[in-house]
């Protein structure tokens, strides 16, 4: 079918040949013919009005074209679209006859029409409504149709799904009509791609059953060794076969994983009991270098979603896959002991294969828990046996005191646990391991510390019993005993109080920027007084979000989460008052709004403890004291801001009254927050001076006196009193 026969027409426009230039020379052959160029302008006008007449009588005949045809009858498809519109069609005709013709596997020649064929169908999108132009179309489509199933027979043909390959690289057959397929329905791309890895790795099915000694655990080197030297293969017969932009080297690598991660954890199912610990941390230690030899090689574009990125092309003389890894096969498990003693670094974060088959080990790593756990039962019993062989260490006064090498031992043995574990999994396996520790923390304390520290007790107790009677030996005994504790007490409550420290310092810091946003707001410039600020709304945020997962955690230690909010609000609210210091100057408007938010942030201060929680408890009264003190005090800065200044007596007498601080520096601020000039500053700050109470009488000789240092027969008498009450209480 040509374009004459769809649209006859003897006009000259309407020829394949056309040109511009010959056909205007037609209009004016000589330079006097150019005076009747209005005349001719018209009759072009007349008929371009004339074929929109007909466009549009086509266009309402096709009932199914809806908007789409009325578009095409919008006033600017003019003449010269329709002309274009039409070469087009002629274009889609002559490629529907040659892609018709593919039977003769001239897959070269057609794959550079096709593109072109594919853009001209997306242009005439919103003319299907015409029947000549549809028609063409599923013409296209069924010669693509017929061309995709053709080019699925040749790879079945060449690659068969039962049988070996067929010897020797590809033919340039295929190689062209890969490039066909690309610009097809993507369906035909991916079968090709399904078909050929799957035919690629059915060997390795076969030789890897479960039933065959090289799938276990022990010989797992041999599935690696096997696919690296399938990828060198591949890239030497196949390489230049597929586009480089369909990643088929790493499609394949990627396929494998999958099928060994399947094939791994079933064959580890049936044979659960017989996975031991050394062969367990074997395999997992060779298929996590495998999956670092798969990051170094690729880039991991075909794992997301089944997308494709485009790669970097490799250099064209190297293959990656013919660099061998340092270790060899082996028949027998070989497992150095510096894989177990030295920390090896963590997974780097980013590998995109770290897991793809690693991951079917996980489900075993209890053998890898349970292992540890016997292993520090057996270091406990033995830092218990050296410590009675050996006895206590001597203390070291250029160290502050005796260290007992055990302990030392103990978190050396820990940190390589944590390192090798976090290589294995950071899941539930991780969640057991800290649970194991916890466990023989407390088997240290009681069978290595506390051993010690009635050791230290009675060896110095035994050194002065010949020098002191019964008496003095018990009073000498009982000291010794709580010094001791003290400080061991000592030391667990510092560790504690820090540790609270920090989650104070993380919700704080969570905070800050929300009152650095406050500070910076343009107080003076606020109208009018409405809900809570955005900067009072991200501080509960924050605190909901964390202070539930905090009392949830220390719910069996009560005390411990009163103490964080005690700390919370000891920190928070001080640093939130210094943070309105720094709002200025303040309309009357702007004080009434931060009074608002003041008072939010006070209420939820309050609910603090009891926040995110069904169960609703009175806060601590040392707690509550602590909120209202210092909340209270935010809000009478705000007061103070908010009353006139003048008469500046009162203003004075007003805020020694509300704030109670005889501080000029405070004072100071208030001024600022009011945009008082400095000139107003001076007398007010002179003012302040002369109103204020003066001291009560004796403060100085009563500070000299507390700070006076007493005399050695002072703290002799004392001593003595103590003793003689220690020895009551005895």
């Amino acid at each position: 079918m040509c374009i004459i026969s769809v649209f006859p027409s003897q006009d000259p426009l309407d020829r394949a040949d056309f040109n511009a230039v010959e056909y205007i020379n037609t209009l004016f052959p000589t330079e006097q013919s150019l005076a009747n160029i209005d005349e001719v302008v018209n009759k072009i006008r007349l008929k371009i009005r004339k074929l929109d007449d007909s466009i549009r009588t086509v266009v309402r005949g096709q009932t199914n074209v809806g908007q789409d045809g009325r578009q095409v009858h919008a006033p600017h498809l003019r003449q010269s679209q329709w002309f274009s519109s039409c070469d087009a069609a002629l274009r889609i005709a002559l490629a529907s006859r040659n892609l018709a013709m593919t039977r003769r596997r001239q897959y070269g020649e057609v794959a550079n029409l096709l593109q072109g064929v594919v853009n001209v169908l997306e242009h005439f999108n919103k003319y299907m409504g015409i029947p000549q132009i549809r028609q063409l179309s599923e013409r296209v489509k069924a010669a693509q149709n017929e061309l995709g199933q053709q080019i699925l027979a040749d790879f079945e043909e060449a690659f068969p799904s039962q049988g070996t390959k067929r010897p020797g690289g590809p033919s340039n057959v295929l190689r062209d009509a890969c490039l066909v397929a690309n610009v097809l329905d993507p369906r035909i791309k991916q079968e090709i791609i399904k078909k050929f890895i799957k035919q690629h790795l059915s060997e390795y099915l076969v030789l890897f059953q479960e039933n065959q000694d090289v799938a276990w655990l022990d010989k797992i080197d041999r599935r690696y060794a096997w696919i690296k030297r399938q990828l060198v293969d591949y890239e030497e017969k196949y390489g230049r076969m597929f586009p480089q932009e369909w990643c088929m080297t790493e499609r394949i690598a990627v396929e494998f994983c999958h099928v060994t991660r399947t094939e791994l954890a079933k064959i580890m199912r049936t044979r659960a009991k017989e996975i031991e610990v050394k062969l367990l941390l074997f395999a997992i230690q060779r298929t996590t270098n495998f999956e670092g030899l798969l990051a170094k090689r690729f880039s991991g574009c075909t794992l997301a979603d089944g997308t494709v990125k485009k790669p970097e092309a490799p250099p064209p003389s190297t293959n990656p896959f013919l660099e061998d890894e340092t270790g060899t096969e082996t028949d027998e498990i070989v497992i150095e002991k510096s894989d177990t003693d030295k920390p090896k670094k963590p997974k780097v974060p980013d590998n995109p294969f770290h897991g793809i088959v690693s991951k079917c080990f996980e489900p075993h790593l209890y053998v890898y828990i349970e292992s540890q756990d016997k292993n520090l039962s057996e270091l406990i019993d033995r830092f218990v046996a050296d410590f009675k062989a050996q006895g206590p260490p001597k203390p070291n006064v250029d160290e502050g005191g005796a260290v007992l090498p055990s302990c030392a031992d103990l978190f050396v043995y820990y940190k390589k646990c944590m390192v090798q574990c976090s290589q294995l999994s950071t899941g539930e396996p991780m969640i057991a391991l800290t649970t194991i520790f916890q466990k023989y923390l407390r088997e240290y304390a009681w069978k290595i510390l506390s051993v010690a520290f009635f050791v230290h007790v009675f060896l110095v107790c035994s050194i002065f019993a010949e020098f002191l009677d019964s008496e003095l030996l018990e009073f000498f005994l009982f000291l010794t005993l709580n010094t001791i504790l003290k400080l061991l007490l000592d030391s667990f409550s510092s560790v504690i109080s820090n540790s609270i420290q920090l989650l104070v310092q993380d919700l704080d810091a969570a905070c800050d920027p929300a009152l650095t946003a406050m500070s910076k707001m343009q107080w003076q410039n606020v109208e009018h007084v409405g809900d809570q600020s955005p900067y009072v709304t991200s501080v509960i945020l924050h605190i909901k979000q964390n202070v539930p997962i905090i009392r949830d955690n220390l719910a069996s230690t009560r005390k411990y989460f009163t103490q964080f909010c005690i700390k919370f609000a000891n920190s928070f609210i001080p640093k939130f008052i210094n943070h309105l210091f720094k709002c200025k100057p303040i309309s009357m408007v702007g004080a009434e709004q931060l009074l608002l938010d003041t008072h939010s942030l006070k209420m939820v201060l309050l609910d603090l403890p009891s926040i995110g929680s069904q169960v609703v408890r009175k806060a601590p009264a040392s707690y509550t004291r602590i909120v209202v003190k210092g909340m209270t005090r935010a809000e009478m800065i705000l007061k103070v801001v908010m009353a006139p200044h003048e008469p500046p007596v009162v203003f004075v007498d007003n805020y020694i009254k509300l704030l109670a601080d005889c501080s000029t520096d405070t004072f100071q601020k208030i001024l600022d927050m009011k945009g008082l000039k400095r000139s107003e500053q001076s007398s007010m700050l002179e003012l302040f001076r002369q109103r204020l109470p003066a001291p009560p009488s004796g403060v100085e000789n009563s500070s000299s006196l507390s700070l006076s240092t007493p005399t050695p027969e002072q703290e002799s008498s004392r001593i003595r009193k103590l003793e003689k009450l220690i020895k009551k209480r005895l």
